[in-house]
């Protein structure tokens, strides 16, 4: 997407790879949207922790830094031994695994690299494969993105009012997005309507990367705050819902997104208003039969017991605002069971949750 920094707008993807110093480039999306500024990561070690710290989050985008950085791990590697090659790749892919249990999309990204390395037939082979099979995967998720805003851009009207929570806009992936690419693709053709972006405690996410993102795109829009929802849909002010997740089960069509969706949800069906996911194959967890199954990240309880901001001057520092003496619990993700979702927006069009399995060859599922 543009981006509009100092009177200058220019091109840029949420992650990318920079092959002559091993390096994986990304947005420090922690300084948004007060401040622009780019990243890399000196080795796989510090992209495990860019992903953990959140300097890089979303689905896709995890995914795409995830596969770079296996890509990463696999160039750091001296010598010529197959077998103590994929020993290295084993512990790599593990410290990238960790990172943020609960999304599958590093998983997925990564396991995709690995298949394609394994036709090389020397360790430089497969540390060029690895390279050319990341960027594959980075370019698959935006073409991915493209064909969600294809798909889901019908659902919007004219002067239609849009909630959102959380991102899943092309900062949470390499580019486009999966909830923002039909808001993206409905801009594109002309329709006007207006955004309401859940500030999406504890981190934000809404309030600070969502609302810049669609000020930079020119989308009308408002952040709430979370618990304003409920009362603007019961006024008749949201028209529909669009979010995203990190992990979707294809037996079931159950969403694991971030805390908040599952209540989001529950008020939409409340107020007959359509609730609709959006995501591309990669997010899609073809194993796990039951959310209950699903690894729920707790996080550190300071972002609940405080938050960061900008002062007059512009610096950032971080203030608390709970009671001195307590403590708290901080799940980063939530579980919405498949009936209360009205269709899954994926980049081979618009399924209800339980048509996800009957669909599968058709969904990225491989029996392999």
């Amino acid at each position: 997407m543009n981006v509009t920094v100092n009177g200058r707008t220019r091109q840029y993807r949420t992650v990318s790879f920079s092959a002559r110093h091993n390096r994986v480039v990304l947005i420090e999306q922690r300084l948004l949207p007060h401040r622009f500024k780019l990243v890399e990561t000196a080795d796989f070690r510090e992209t495990a922790r860019a992903i953990h710290d959140m300097v890089v989050r979303g689905a896709g985008a995890i995914g795409a830094t995830a596969a770079y950085g296996l890509a990463q791990g696999a160039r750091a590697f001296k010598g010529r031994n197959l077998d103590a090659f994929e020993k290295h790749l084993d512990r790599v892919f593990e410290t990238l695994k960790k990172a943020r249990p609960t999304a599958v999309d590093p998983v997925n990204a990564m396991l995709q690299v690995r298949a394609k390395i394994a036709a090389g037939a020397t360790v430089e082979q497969r540390q060029q494969l690895a390279c050319e099979a990341a960027e594959a995967f980075a370019r698959e998720d935006i073409e991915h993105c493209r064909e969600i805003g294809r798909h889901g851009a019908p659902l919007i009207r004219d002067r239609m009012k849009v909630l959102t929570h959380c991102n899943a806009g092309w900062l949470a992936f390499v580019d486009i997005g999966t909830a923002t690419a039909p808001l993206y693709a409905a801009q594109a053709e002309g329709k006007r309507f207006h955004v309401f972006c859940d500030e999406t405690r504890p981190r934000c996410q809404g309030g600070t990367l969502t609302a810049w993102e669609l000020a930079q795109q020119g989308i009308a829009h408002d952040v709430i705050a979370d618990n304003a929802a409920g009362h603007l849909m019961q006024r008749g002010e949201i028209q529909m819902v669009i979010v995203g997740s990190d992990r979707t089960l294809g037996r079931t069509g159950e969403v694991a997104n971030k805390i908040g969706t599952y209540t989001k949800a529950v008020l939409a069906s409340r107020h007959s208003i359509p609730f609709y996911v959006a995501i591309p194959f990669s997010t899609i967890d073809w194993k796990l039969k039951s959310g209950a199954d699903i690894p729920i990240e707790e996080r550190e309880e300071s972002e609940v017991l405080g938050a960061w901001g900008v002062d007059a001057r512009g610096s950032r520092h971080f203030v608390r605002i709970a009671n001195p003496g307590s403590s708290a619990r901080n799940p980063g993700f939530d579980v919405t069971p498949a009936d209360l979702i009205t269709g899954i927006i994926t980049p081979a069009g618009i399924f209800q949750p339980h048509e996800l399995w009957e669909n599968r060859h058709h969904l990225g599922f491989s029996d392999r």
